[in-house]
């Protein structure tokens, strides 16, 4: 497997330092801005507000593991073109912004939730139909996303900030970029903006064409700030990998958006 798909599926870590061009996000402004921005959330109580598996059906909700992740840290992480570095943090599963507090945890679809309603029979007892409903469940499991669901927080204006570095980077980074974690460079070619939820005070949501072994693996993501936290999802569909780089329709799950955004407030 490579390196890139051991990013987005372990990448994860502490904060780190972070840096971005200022820029200009687009999205909701609320009158609590100036009050939330006050004082930035702990670790701790980043902690208590990420989702968990009892917040979102369909998913387990776990810790990252940092054995396979793409940089040991987020000072090891270098982007050839400073100004797309926001986005870099965002697809290696760290912060975007220089936050002084940071949680993360893997959202995965869970399989046993789509093949309950399989039969429990042996494959050579199936009727073709049993059989067909079998092999769908396999490709349901296949075809589920892996999720980097992160939140950091903000002194002062570091959240609006942090949002205007990544929409910047959106503008300027159309062309790709290439980002390296120890040793280990990986590439990606294109950059496009997607729609965003509209969920926070503003959000924004893009796809990246990664080069994964010779063949295209498109990848998408969405940040969204609430208050001086922000939220990141950095989704991968399985599929994408088992299909040899095939295009495959899917995004960042609403629901995990739906089920963050409850959480925050």
């Amino acid at each position: 497997m490579s390196v890139l798909s051991l990013a987005l599926v372990t990448g994860c870590s502490d904060s780190g330092s972070g840096s971005g061009s200022d820029g200009k996000g687009s999205g909701k402004d609320s009158g609590k801005d100036s009050a939330a921005a006050a004082k930035p959330l702990s670790d701790s109580e980043l902690g208590e507000l990420i989702i968990t598996t009892a917040d979102v059906k369909g998913f387990k909700v776990t810790p990252p593991g940092k054995a396979d992740a793409f940089a040991a840290s987020k000072g090891d992480v270098k982007v050839v073109d400073e100004k797309c570095a926001p986005l870099a943090y965002v697809l290696t599963g760290f912060a975007p912004g220089d936050s002084a507090s940071f949680a993360s945890r893997m959202a995965h679809e869970d399989p046993a939730a789509k093949a309950a309603a399989s039969p429990s029979k042996k494959m050579e007892d199936m009727s073709p139909e049993e059989l067909e409903k079998a092999l769908d469940s396999v490709t349901d499991a296949l075809g589920s996303t892996t999720t980097i669901v992160s939140l950091s927080s903000y002194e002062g204006d570091g959240a609006k900030e942090t949002m205007s570095s990544v929409s910047e980077a959106l503008k300027g980074c159309g062309g790709g970029f290439t980002v390296t974690g120890g040793d280990e460079p990986q590439k990606f070619s294109k950059v496009v903006g997607e729609k965003a939820s509209g969920n926070g005070d503003e959000s924004v949501a893009f796809a990246a064409t990664a080069d994964a072994e010779g063949s295209p693996l498109v990848v998408h993501a969405e940040v969204a700030r609430h208050g001086n936290t922000v939220a990141t999802y950095y989704s991968l569909s399985l599929a994408a990998l088992a299909e040899d780089g095939k295009a495959t329709a899917y995004s960042v799950p609403a629901a995990l958006i739906k089920a963050q955004t409850a959480k925050l407030g």
